[in-house]
């Protein structure tokens, strides 16, 4: 059996702050009033994956609904901490200066905006409308092992702006890091390397 590495998906229990995963990708964490409750609205730019996401997310204690353009999450205090690191104090989208990225964020950011690119890789949707967002999450990807390439939308096919994971290591890394794919989930939609699924 091959050893876990530490910052695998299933390497720690799953905790609130897993669900910056969603984050990477087109999703938002807004707050409410005084900023003392905040919600998940998670697009969802590829079909099959809600209960799958709804699964994951419920397994960290929240519930993801569906929503007026994918799922969204009840006001919840306990978001308010995480909203605090994503969000600037006037709404924008930020990424938090310290993020690291590991197996659990990277299985619910692949799980939500993930798709392989046909050509032995696999994209990572980014946020267009934060392209701020981008050059951090490069540099965060980078330090966790998986040094991306930039795409532009429809660029090699990307549906938007994404990530490019592509070559042997990268691809041995990213399968490493986010473990099988969801039972619900065809085993071409998840990260796979030399062209086998993940056992």
């Amino acid at each position: 059996m091959p050893q876990l590495s530490l910052f695998s998906a299933e390497a720690r229990p799953a905790g609130l702050t897993d669900l910056a995963g969603l984050l990477c990708g087109p999703g938002r964490i807004e707050r409410f009033g005084a900023g003392d409750t905040a919600r998940f609205d998670v697009p969802l730019p590829f079909e099959g994956r809600e209960r799958a996401l709804a699964a994951l997310s419920a397994a960290r204690g929240v519930t993801l609904a569906p929503g007026a353009s994918g799922l969204r999450s009840a006001f919840r205090r306990d978001l308010a901490p995480l909203a605090r690191l994503w969000c600037t104090p006037d709404g924008r989208k930020q990424v938090p200066a310290d993020f690291q990225l590991d197996g659990a964020t990277l299985r619910l950011w692949v799980l939500a905006a993930g798709v392989a690119d046909l050509r032995g890789g696999h994209l990572l949707l980014l946020d267009p409308d934060a392209p701020w967002t981008h050059d951090p999450l490069i540099a965060a990807a980078t330090r966790a092992g998986l040094p991306p390439a930039r795409l532009a939308a429809g660029e090699h096919g990307a549906p938007g702006p994404a990530l490019r994971l592509h070559g042997a290591r990268r691809m041995a890394r990213l399968v490493e890091l986010v473990g099988p794919a969801p039972t619900v989930l065809q085993a071409s939609d998840w990260p796979r390397h030399h062209g086998r699924p993940v056992a």
